[in-house]
């Protein structure tokens, strides 16, 4: 009788973020693909893992929206206190934010595209916890303005200038850290959507979140080759950086199963994921 090989997925989003799924669905999605070992890393926000907390055997993370200086970048936190004083009043600060992010673009698309929303589709969009430009845009593509919302964006929204509404990054990995988590830079190369970066241009970058007090690297990750996988790897095991990988699971908001670490959808095992151990400890 062989052991199990287990799969793992560290980051993934419910609909407490940008999600589409709740977390008690995210939850059995994520068993009936075989992931045995997950975080819920909404946007800005806890309360999916706040809900989910006791009811099933999964890791506590957040995506910090920050900017380290002139680097925009996502920071995962691992194994937070979700009940951090500190965090949970960062994550306050957020919402703010993202509010005036909100109240800006919803007047951009009346004044320059328009479009009026409706007293419903604005009480849906203030209701949510983590509000991001996907909602919006998924309320352009209920109203036929667009096929999806990555089209809806592009069309309406990438053109907005909201100014920054990002966390202070050092900010954003020191509360992580107080809160007894592990801080891990999120696809550090680039997002959804994002031209990816050069290694030329990557290295100075990962210089200065290194001294930004960065404890790993999201080398595994669904728009990544083989080839970007290797170098952050290395990168990672030269700065004594922990490895982490996640999908960025969306649902139906993005085309990207659960459990997908690297564009070939190769499997990963969670032995190269050096967080996991330490997140055991």
């Amino acid at each position: 009788m062989t052991d199990k090989i287990l799969r793992a997925d560290l980051h993934i989003h419910s609909n407490y973020s940008d999600g589409s799924d709740t977390v008690y669905k995210l939850a059995e999605i994520m068993k009936n693909a075989g992931i045995d070992i997950f975080a819920l890393t909404d946007h800005d926000t806890v309360e999916g893992c706040k809900e989910l907390s006791g009811k099933t055997n999964f890791i506590c993370g957040v995506e910090l929206t920050s900017i380290c200086e002139d680097i925009k970048c996502h920071i995962l936190g691992y194994n937070i206190d979700i009940y951090n004083k500190e965090l949970n009043a960062l994550i306050e600060e957020g919402k703010v934010l993202r509010r005036r992010k909100l109240e800006t673009r919803i007047k951009y698309l009346k004044e320059i595209h328009n479009i009026e929303l409706s007293r419903e589709e604005l009480d849906w969009l203030y209701s949510r916890k983590s509000v991001v430009k996907t909602h919006l845009a998924n309320v352009l593509v209920n109203r036929g303005l667009a096929n999806n919302n990555i089209e809806a964006m592009q069309k309406y929204l990438d053109s907005c200038k909201t100014g920054n509404t990002r966390f202070d990054g050092k900010k954003s990995i020191e509360t992580i850290i107080k809160s007894g988590g592990i801080p891990v830079w999120a696809h550090p190369l680039g997002g959804e959507g994002e031209k990816h970066l050069k290694r030329e241009d990557f290295l100075p970058k990962l210089e200065k979140m290194v001294k930004f007090g960065i404890k790993g690297l999201e080398c595994y990750y669904s728009r990544y080759n083989a080839e970007e996988i290797d170098f952050l790897v290395k990168c990672a095991q030269k700065h004594k950086l922990l490895i982490s990988g996640g999908s960025d699971y969306h649902g139906t908001n993005k085309d990207i199963p659960p459990g997908r670490l690297n564009v070939e959808d190769k499997f990963i095992e969670p032995e190269k994921l050096t967080i996991i151990q330490a997140l055991q400890h």
